[in-house]
């Protein structure tokens, strides 16, 4: 179906949550909404928030810039805009850009009469995001324990919450968002190596049909999912992995303290060992 032809069949008035008719217009070919507005505006001051603040810093290297979160002696206070304010004031604007755009999408879904799986999905990254600066610094009682805004820094972030909780391998939430990228991986690599070897079969040959997909892995498996199911199966593991890495962190350092080696230690100390 031609694109423009598609178009048509979209651009129908109606669905919006907030605005009504006054928000409910395009630009192009992108439908934009109240919640488009939001996500623009958002994402402008944050953009140039950030330049901002790069310009107050030590370098302009795109890889040296930090704009960091406030000292955690500031706990939840407002900070200077140079001591932590710019981060707090970036972040709120981050906030409501990926919430609006989750609404966005909500918005398109009700245009076109479909369910909200991709809005849905969509919040699974965004509650990570602000599960990692706002949920778990709130939960902890300061800013500072949210992430810098810098490529390296953002890196060593990482590795220094890993480190501060012996190995954070050992966080069994994160055995479990692990599990699910990696099945997630192997999953979609199945589906694709799949799809490839359909469509772009020896020379001479005919293009393969779903049947013969289904027909491989009945016989390799013993099951196949189908050409709908696959996707569905990706969407539930990419989804889980999302949010199962979001847990693990907010968990740590709040409900748990300390080593996540000695953690395991609850499995010797089971009866049935003595």
């Amino acid at each position: 179906m031609a694109l423009l032809s598609f178009e048509r069949k979209y651009r129908v008035r109606g669905g919006t949550l907030i605005g009504g008719d006054l928000f409910d217009f395009w630009v192009g070919p992108f439908y934009v909404g109240f919640f488009g507005v939001t996500t623009a505006i958002s994402a402008l001051l944050g953009t140039a928030l950030i330049f901002a603040a790069a310009t107050q810093g030590p370098t302009l290297n795109p890889w040296l810039i930090s704009i960091n979160p406030p000292p955690i002696e500031y706990g939840l206070a407002f900070a200077p805009l140079q001591e932590g304010g710019y981060w707090q004031i970036i972040t709120a604007c981050a906030v409501v850009a990926f919430s609006s755009w989750v609404l966005r999408q909500a918005e398109i879904s009700r245009k076109l009469g479909m369910s909200y799986h991709v809005p849905i999905a969509f919040s699974v990254a965004v509650f990570a995001y602000v599960t990692l600066n706002v949920i778990r610094p709130f939960w902890m009682g300061a800013w500072g324990n949210g992430f810098p805004y810098g490529i390296w820094t953002h890196l060593e972030w990482v590795s220094n919450v890993g480190y501060a909780f012996g190995n954070f391998h050992y966080n069994p939430v994160h055995m479990l968002a692990i599990t699910f990228f990696f099945t997630n991986c192997l999953a979609l690599a199945l589906h694709g190596g799949l799809v490839l070897s359909a469509v772009n079969p020896t020379g001479g040959t005919d293009v393969k049909t779903p049947e013969y997909e289904d027909t491989y892995f009945r016989d390799f498996i013993g099951y196949s999912v189908g050409t709908l199911g696959i996707h569905r199966v990706g969407l539930f593991l990419a989804l889980n992995a999302g949010f199962w890495s979001a847990i693990c962190i907010v968990i740590s350092g709040t409900l748990y303290v300390g080593s996540w080696i000695e953690f395991w230690d609850f499995w010797k100390k089971i009866p049935i060992w003595s």
